[in-house]
């Protein structure tokens, strides 16, 4: 049974403030916005007439700012470059008030870059520019200490996988142990190589895709997202497991054997990109603020149901989460 709209706001009440920690694969996000008139005479593409250029905060660093926009104190801990793209993040931590001082400048690897060339409101292309070798073991280590001197100040740590080399299996049995010894609830949003080492964390946050790969049966139907979501659930030793599925919502499986589906909200879907981060940050701050896991995973999917409804990477606040869930319940009386 849904708990009352003021149960929602105790919870968005009690996350601000919190502080939560972000680990992984720090990105920029490099938007070019056009129009798109004619096709190239060079070969059978689309011209693309730039008429805009953004940089946003991508991967664990937009995660960072989900929470920050939701009220939570957030520490992202990565890498970036010495060169342009990671200067240009470094400025955003400052500008957009993200707590940058867990990231890492490298010399020997770029900052991961995901061009997005948008034109007419549709993307038209992507193009990335990485290093996805797993970093050196002195970087793994001083991004451990830096966890380690924050412990006791943290509600939670978020885990985001993009498999771009920050998270390594070796530094996931690190941080997972020093976490559950301190008490720190920990999410992960997960990639496929690094599952079976996403061991006795409080909740991953699988696509059915990712879910089905990782368990090695492609979710079809019920039955076999049931199947995938109690066997990962008892293969990993999870307190819970989150799997997106689309435009079908979200399916949510705890490890007292409760079972949650829930129906998206979204009314229309113009850009999934960031959706995820949109997922993990509003799921970890209402647990961090005292949730159950289905009010979290309610709270999540209603977030997500925003971020779907805007082009580009976006995020949601608070204050606007609050309005969707108030008009809500309104609407299903």
């Amino acid at each position: 049974m849904l708990p009352d709209i003021s149960r929602f706001e105790e919870i968005i009440d009690n996350w601000r403030g919190r502080k939560v920690a972000v680990l992984g694969d720090i990105m920029l996000d490099h938007y070019l916005w056009g129009e798109v008139d004619r096709i190239s005479p060079e070969a059978p593409v689309p011209v693309v007439r730039v008429r805009d250029e953004t940089h946003l905060l991508g991967g664990a660093a937009n995660v960072a700012l989900n929470l920050k926009k939701l009220g939570c104190e957030p520490f992202v801990m990565g890498v970036i470059g010495d060169d342009a793209p990671g200067r240009k993040l470094s400025k955003l931590f400052s500008i957009l008030g993200v707590g940058g001082q867990g990231v890492e400048t490298v010399q020997y690897r770029p900052t991961t870059v995901k061009t997005r060339i948008v034109a007419n409101n549709q993307q038209v292309v992507r193009a990335d520019r990485e290093d996805s070798n797993e970093i050196d073991e002195d970087i793994q280590e001083s991004l451990l200490a830096k966890l380690r001197e924050r412990i006791d100040a943290i509600s939670a740590l978020i885990i985001s996988d993009y498999g771009k080399g920050v998270i390594t299996g070796s530094l996931l049995k690190e941080v997972i142990e020093l976490c559950r010894e301190n008490g720190v609830f920990i999410s992960v949003d997960p990639k496929d190589v690094h599952f079976k080492s996403y061991r006795k964390v409080s909740v991953i946050t699988p696509n059915h895709y990712e879910a089905g790969f990782a368990y090695g049966m492609k979710i079809r139907d019920e039955e076999t997202l049931f199947e995938v979501g109690k066997g990962l659930l008892s293969q990993l030793e999870l307190e819970s497991i989150l799997i997106t599925r689309g435009k079908d919502g979200m399916a949510l499986f705890l490890k007292n054997g409760s079972e949650y589906l829930l129906p998206t909200v979204a009314q229309e879907v113009f850009d999934v990109t960031g959706a995820g981060d949109t997922v993990i940050s509003s799921f970890t701050a209402a647990a961090a603020g005292g949730a159950s896991p289905f009010e979290a995973a309610y709270i999540a999917n209603q977030a997500a149901g925003v971020v779907v409804g805007e082009i580009g990477t976006a995020q949601v606040t608070g204050d606007q989460l609050r309005c969707v869930l108030n008009s809500y319940f309104e609407q299903h009386r």
